[in-house]
């Protein structure tokens, strides 16, 4: 072996060629091959770890906006009743008579109802309607041969609903009449 070295310990190539050592720069087949699909590999992994970063960016995106949204929502519901807090702590804070804190609170409570007619919620109605279980909880009746069965004579707690959803339902009490037979 010697023989075919030169004096540096490097494999003459001229020697070499003769023996077993295949040359560096022709590749097999299958390395060839095994190359392609290690490059097609990488890039395959290179594209997931893009699309997982995409994927956390656009997570962490929608529950942003879902918090500002979620902010807005609340600031925007919550800005009218600020007056109506301001109002209370002035009543408050009044030296009046209690017919003058009576007038000052039914202006308070005007405007409370158009803070809520403002985000669509209305009350639902009650004295003098027919008892309507959607709408209305029954907490008594009244036996009454004034009124029809059913009707709706006294509001107890006012119900409230935003659009056609019911938020709460009304306490009423209800005429019982027993001149009429109900169904």
């Amino acid at each position: 072996m010697q023989d075919e070295m030169n004096g540096q310990g490097v494999v003459d190539p001229e020697v070499a060629v003769g023996s077993e050592v295949e040359p560096i720069s022709e590749m097999s087949p299958v390395q060839a091959e095994l190359e392609q699909v290690k490059g097609e590999r990488d890039q395959l992994l290179d594209r997931l770890a893009r699309l997982q970063a995409e994927f956390d960016n656009a997570r962490k995106r929608e529950a942003k906006e879902r918090a500002d949204s979620r902010d807005y929502t609340v600031s925007s519901t919550v800005e009218p009743f600020l007056g109506v807090m301001d109002n209370f702590q002035l009543a408050l804070k009044a030296n009046g008579t209690a017919e003058q804190l009576r007038g000052g609170v039914e202006l308070i409570l005007k405007q409370m109802e158009d803070a809520l007619k403002g985000l669509n919620v209305q009350a639902v109605e009650t004295v003098g309607a027919q008892f309507d279980p959607r709408i209305h909880e029954a907490l008594g009746s009244i036996e009454t041969k004034e009124f029809p069965d059913h009707q709706v004579l006294e509001e107890i707690r006012r119900g409230y609903k935003i659009r056609e959803k019911l938020l709460r339902p009304a306490l009423v009490r209800i005429a019982a009449n027993p001149d009429q037979v109900t169904d």
